[in-house]
């Protein structure tokens, strides 16, 4: 009896802590805490962590950096009201290194961290770029774009301000030539290292500074990058040696410790093709060259060369999940040290490659940053707890890793996601959310979109279609002209799944998507009348028009073929504002105003078309100052506010109350 007594007034307790849980809402969202730009120190034994958080009032967000022991406890702020980006730790760890802007050109300052105050160290003619330290700590390299003369920017006040569009140094807008330099800190001497008129982009100084490899291009054309080519020089002379000469694009170069061979990622070792980025290893002298990470055939994310220089550690996507893994330089070996079912995002190693820095999330757990030693992964020192109200008193999703069959008999993998009151008796509205890319990928990760969905009472389906990464080569090339075809049918008959499990009512489903998932989402609303409401984003609705305004190498090499003039009807029955005729969906348009990824004017297009058919409602809503991803909170709010009134309205017949936010808010400590 006493037990059954003792069972209940735990229960009468604990209910009403599970009761008080409400649903998530776009303000939580806004209101997260992001964590930004962790780094351990080189000896392992302190991290440093940037908090952004929002300030509503400045419709901003705003960033502190943090200090905390590697082995936990409380936190500190450690750089004053100034901040900075960019942040490095001097390989002997004696300074951080950081980028401030002084008279509107952004400069190095070095912060020491055994205390004191930044202290600017750059004054250069033009703003600093990417840069990196020497070994030794003794220099630091950047890269920096080439002035104007002072009587070039004399005439440029006057309003001499145009510029020969695709004519190098310029692109589709305005640029300028760079260099590299080195930077001695000791006596603040500056030297340029590169000579002649060109673009560069990555470098990397070789380990006794006697050498330097680089990629670099000439021209300037937006379509063009894989025009850039490696370049070898020996620092002090003036013309730099030629190690690639093909159509593929390399980056990530990184010298292994003998000051002989280098690290670097490419597609391809000839043309541009649409693969997952591999490492390859070369020598400088012999120009040989090899791929060294043909046995993984999921989607790396950077890597970090063990000192010896035999082992590449690096963050791996498979599928939906992200993991920690190791490359043997020699073997091609590759080993899996972690086995996360969600997303374990690899921030930093100390210099032994003993300590590794990162976050742990999955969809219903907000990233958090930990450390652990190699050797004891299971075991990791958790150094944050930035959202605490998300896990006590938000109701979340319950979530599902799902997969069927498309219409041809390809698997295809999504997540699920369900409000967690759902009954499976065909009555839940349902919403099919669309990915970017088109190689892009839904991951098993933190998003508060899904939540906030599932708290209006949608059922939810994320497909990977054919065409995104982290499922391997062959995967991903598999919408090769073919866009709107394949993936098209992965989405449907992901839908029919869920409609033949009797999860989701036919007659209430919504579709969404952003960038890609934009453009698919126009053709879903051009070949099928399913869907009661669509909202797309950021989107491209004419491939011909698109061509000469934004990227068209993708679409040009791989998705459509050819170009306007050589497919025009490929580009035309690729196109959504083709088939605009078609569209008996009510559909919402979003798009920045300074969107150079996928051009506001597409969205344009589309609406107006839609608009003189005047068959289906239609709204375009067109944002200030923002580019292809939004910045400022407002307009975020705005933007995911406006598209579920659309989706309650068209889906449910329901004029939806939004959220009630005061325009000003107190401020609250830190």
């Amino acid at each position: 009896m006493q037990k059954s007594v003792l069972f209940l007034l735990l229960f009468l307790i604990g209910f009403p802590a599970i009761a008080q849980k409400r649903a998530m809402t776009t303000d939580d969202d806004l209101n997260m805490v992001n964590l930004r730009s962790p780094m351990i120190s080189p000896d392992g034994d302190f991290v440093i962590f940037g908090k952004s958080t929002l300030n509503w009032d400045d419709n901003k967000y705003e960033t502190k950096y943090y200090h905390i022991s590697a082995d936990g406890g409380d936190a500190y702020q450690y750089i004053g009201e100034e901040g900075g980006s960019d942040m490095k730790f001097s390989p002997d760890g004696k300074y951080i290194s950081l980028k401030r802007s002084v008279d509107d050109k952004s400069q190095i300052f070095l912060l020491p961290t055994a205390g004191g105050e930044a202290v600017q160290l750059t004054k250069h003619k033009n703003s600093v770029g990417s840069y990196q330290w020497s070994d030794d700590s003794k220099n630091i390299y950047f890269e920096s774009d080439v002035p104007k003369t002072s009587e070039e920017k004399k005439k440029y006040k006057a309003g001499y301000d145009h510029f020969y569009v695709d004519e190098a140094p310029h692109g589709q807008t305005e640029g300028e030539w760079s260099h590299v330099w080195k930077f001695e800190i000791d006596s603040k001497k500056e030297t340029r290292l590169t000579h002649g008129d060109l673009i560069v982009g990555d470098f990397d100084v070789s380990p006794d500074q006697k050498r330097m490899i680089y990629t670099a291009r000439f021209e300037n054309r937006r379509n063009q990058g894989y025009k850039s080519e490696i370049y070898l020089l020996e620092i002090g002379d003036s013309v730099a040696v030629k190690l690639t000469d093909n159509k593929a694009p390399e980056g990530s170069l990184s010298w292994m410790p003998d000051n002989q061979h280098f690290i670097y990622s490419a597609p391809s070792d000839e043309e541009f093709e649409l693969r997952q980025d591999k490492l390859w290893k070369m020598n400088v002298d012999s120009k040989d060259y090899e791929m060294i990470s043909g046995e993984f055939n999921g989607d790396m994310r950077g890597y970090y060369m063990s000192p010896e220089g035999d082992v590449l550690y690096f963050g791996g996507t498979v599928k939906t999940n992200t993991n920690l893994f190791s490359l043997n330089v020699e073997n091609g070996q590759v080993q899996q040290h972690t086995d996360l079912s969600g997303s374990l995002n690899v921030y930093d190693f100390d210099r032994n490659r003993g300590k590794v820095l990162f976050s742990k999330e999955d969809v219903v757990t907000p990233p958090d940053l930990y450390v652990a030693d190699l050797d004891n992964l299971d075991d990791p020192v958790r150094l944050t707890d930035l959202n605490p109200m998300i896990k006590d008193s938000l109701q979340l999703a319950d979530y599902e890793v799902v997969t069927w069959e498309s219409y041809d008999g390809l698997e295809i993998e999504g997540i699920k996601y369900v409000p967690s009151s759902v009954k499976n008796d065909n009555s839940a509205p349902f919403l099919l959310h669309i990915h970017g890319g088109p190689a892009g990928v839904f991951t098993n990760s933190f998003s508060a979109r899904y939540h906030v969905w599932a708290g209006l009472g949608y059922v939810q389906l994320a497909p990977n279609v054919r065409g995104s990464t982290a499922y391997g080569d062959e995967f991903l090339r598999g919408n090769m002209y073919d866009i709107g075809g394949g993936d098209y049918n992965d989405l449907m008959s992901g839908v029919d799944m869920l409609i033949a499990q009797d999860q989701i009512d036919p007659d209430k489903m919504a579709v969404r998507g952003w960038s890609y998932g934009g453009i698919l989402g126009g053709t879903v609303i051009t070949k099928t009348d399913r869907f009661q409401a669509a909202s797309l984003g950021a989107m491209v609705s004419d491939w011909s028009s698109e061509y000469a305004l934004g990227f068209n190498f993708d679409v040009s090499l791989w998705y459509i073929g050819g170009e306007p003039w050589t497919n025009p009807e490929g580009y035309r029955e690729r196109s959504p504002a083709t088939h605009a005729a078609e569209v008996t969906t009510p559909t919402l348009f979003l798009h920045g105003a300074n969107d150079r990824v996928d051009t506001p004017e597409q969205s344009r297009i589309f609406f107006t078309y839609l608009k003189d058919i005047d068959k289906v409602d239609t709204r375009y809503i067109y944002f200030k100052r923002e580019g292809h991803g939004f910045r400022e909170p407002r307009n975020q709010r705005t933007r995911d506010i406006e598209e579920i009134k659309w989706i309650q309205k068209y889906t449910l017949d329901k004029e939806w109350e939004p959220w009630k936010r005061p325009e000003k808010e107190e401020k609250k400590e830190d």
